[in-house]
């Protein structure tokens, strides 16, 4: 996908085309680096001083400088002006450079990729993979890092097998988080959700859907959960920065019916953003 823009910390806006990173960046050869990705609605970033703020969560859990967080901001507001359409995704991206740095801020937005609507009126199928637990300091629990590989042949993987895209269970089948979502279910008026404290990425996304729930008249209990309960709930559905809320319709070949928490969640997110909250941004 084209870039609709790019910026550079020290050099601002840059032809979306022309080289910025040197080969030996760090970010580039061993993915050591932070990044997070966030949406725009009507040309406002949603939630930027907290992606800017994860950002720096991630750099300090990597072993990199601290970024100069308004000077991130100020590159989202540069791209976000470049771009020249009210919707699209932005990515910050902070690497420590080349051995020795200096440390590099690189801020793309790129169009909403045109899948996504699609998908969210059909549904999504999630197949469970199993992968270990992120609970210990060492394996960068809670950190978005660029070393995204494994997530990548995670999506692969599912859809090998026939799904759309995957759900990470722990060794002991406790449901964790997909590749690039945080993952919800609805027993009663209750959402559930895995805990931090089990080494998922809190996503600003998740944050604002907790924020918006007793409003919508559902309570949320963040805990360590089986994939069964996630198998047989009322209804089940993904969250993320540029996917925003995603029903799923089937896990691991179970389905699962639509409900009313996925499509009230899409709406109040829409309103919450100052962005659309019509017939395209319904959630199920």
């Amino acid at each position: 996908m084209t870039p609709l823009a790019v910026a550079v910390s020290g050099r601002g806006l840059v032809d979306p085309s022309a080289p910025v990173l040197r080969a030996d960046d760090e970010g580039f050869a061993r993915g050591r680096a932070a990044f997070s990705t966030l949406r725009v609605y009507a040309g406002r970033p949603f939630r930027l001083h907290e992606h800017v703020a994860r950002i720096a969560v991630s750099a300090a859990r990597l072993g990199l400088p601290e970024p100069e967080r308004a000077e991130l901001e100020r590159l989202v507001e540069q791209v976000v002006d470049a771009a020249g359409v009210p919707d699209c995704a932005v990515r910050i991206t902070w690497t420590p450079g080349p051995p020795g740095g200096p440390p590099v801020a690189l801020v793309v937005a790129t169009p909403i990729p045109e899948w996504i609507e699609a998908a969210r009126s059909r549904g999504v199928r999630l197949v469970s993979l199993l992968v270990p637990r992120r609970s210990e300091p060492w394996l960068l629990e809670g950190t978005k890092s660029t070393s995204y590989a494994v997530n990548m042949a995670a999506e692969a993987e599912a859809k090998r097998r026939g799904g759309d895209d995957a759900v990470f269970v722990d060794p002991d089948g406790i449901v964790l988080e997909g590749p690039v979502t945080n993952v919800w279910w609805r027993e009663g008026s209750t959402l559930l959700t895995p805990a931090l404290d089990l080494g998922i990425l809190a996503g600003e996304t998740r944050a604002t859907l907790i924020e918006l729930a007793g409003g919508l008249g559902f309570s949320v209990a963040e805990g360590a959960y089986p994939i069964a309960r996630l198998r047989s709930a009322d209804e089940a559905f993904t969250s993320s920065s540029v996917r925003e809320v995603m029903p799923v319709i089937e896990v691991d070949g179970a389905p699962l019916e639509r409900g009313p928490a996925s499509a009230a969640l899409q709406q109040g997110l829409r309103r919450a953003a100052g962005g659309r909250s019509g017939p395209a941004g319904l959630g199920g």
